[in-house]
């Protein structure tokens, strides 16, 4: 089958691989659409937890072709998506029913062959199915899944005001998820403003570009700083520069993905002084149901997100448009 391969930081491939071999409690999934994601970008620089050589992809969405002994629940042609994370079942963490938070987590795309390429495996409990939703959008509902499970951490309170950096496309999901959990503001800053008018588009009820004025302007929309704050960005200086525009008591949300081992300074004076949270949110934890309802029920919108699809020849390109295109949001592989 045909794959695209990271071979070593900085250097991939359009490989011709090995169909992946079906365990007895396995589902093959033929990939229809599979999406770039920042931590595929981290991977491809080195700056995440994979071993290489390594297929990635873990956004993913396609149909059902072979079923392993074991499998009930799914048949040839279903329609479907998986989460990629692939809990132990059995360390302290699982035992406490935090399976993102694994000691031996493994990762569809990340630890093992992902779905850049015509088939991947997924094990029958992480399969779901997607029903008629198109596959561009079911291969947004990982994504949306770790929104979700973010917006669980933070704790949304009916009537919130939310300030979120960043209007790619994990920041709009964001923002839209802020909204419909209850916050009655929600402001989002970017510097590109094409990006904030799709924000707003989506419901983002206020957009400011972050210039020089970025801080004034923040500050006239909640002169008392906002509930929660949130860098959807993965930058670290703009992680840092969040904290004064929290509201005593308020929430830092840590969403976006720095490189690892990547420090911020921090005013922890602030922090004590004036009560506030600093909350991070990793992957998914058991929330892609709820991710699918959101999209299901047009409560959540992602389809406007998919700014460029490519066939998976175009890998490369793709990766590139990911991290330097102005004018992307999301990239999206068609098989």
């Amino acid at each position: 089958m045909k794959a695209a391969r990271i071979d070593r930081p900085g250097q991939s491939s359009v490989v011709t691989v090995a169909e992946p071999s079906v365990g007895a409690d396995d589902v093959l999934i033929k990939v229809r659409a599979v999406g770039i994601c920042g931590t595929d970008l981290h991977i491809f620089k080195g700056e995440y937890e994979a071993e290489y050589p390594l297929i990635p992809g873990h956004e993913f969405s396609g149909e059902v072709v072979a079923v392993g002994a074991n499998v009930i629940n799914f048949k040839v042609g279903d329609r479907v998506t998986a989460d990629p994370n692939i809990p132990c079942n059995r360390c302290s963490s699982c035992q406490r029913n935090e399976p993102n938070q694994c000691k031996n987590l493994k990762a569809i795309g990340v630890t093992r062959s992902g779905a850049f390429a015509e088939y991947v495996v997924a094990p029958e409990g992480n399969v779901f199915t997607i029903g008629d939703m198109t596959y561009g959008a079911a291969a947004l509902i990982e994504p949306l899944a770790c929104v979700v499970w973010g917006i669980k951490q933070v704790d949304v309170q009916a009537g919130d005001t939310a300030l979120v950096f960043g209007a790619g496309p994990m920041g709009i999901l964001v923002a839209q998820s802020l909204k419909q959990a209850g916050a009655v503001r929600v402001v989002v800053t970017d510097v590109v403003p094409w990006r904030l008018q799709m924000a707003e588009q989506l419901g983002a009820t206020h957009t400011v570009v972050a210039d020089a004025q970025q801080a004034a302007k923040l500050k006239a929309i909640e002169p008392d700083g906002y509930d929660i704050v949130v860098d959807a960005t993965g930058i670290p200086a703009v992680l840092e520069g969040t904290f004064p525009y929290a509201k005593a008591r308020g929430k830092i949300w840590v969403f976006g993905v720095t490189p690892m081992g990547t420090t911020v300074k921090f005013p922890s004076y602030e922090v004590f002084r004036k009560d506030l949270k600093i909350i991070g949110s990793y992957a998914v934890n058991r929330t892609f149901p709820q991710s699918i309802a959101l999209i299901k029920n047009g409560a959540i919108k992602v389809e406007p997100l998919i700014s460029h699809q490519l066939p998976l020849d175009d890998f490369s390109k793709g990766l590139e448009l990911a991290e330097k295109d102005s004018k992307r949001v999301k990239v999206h592989f068609n098989l």
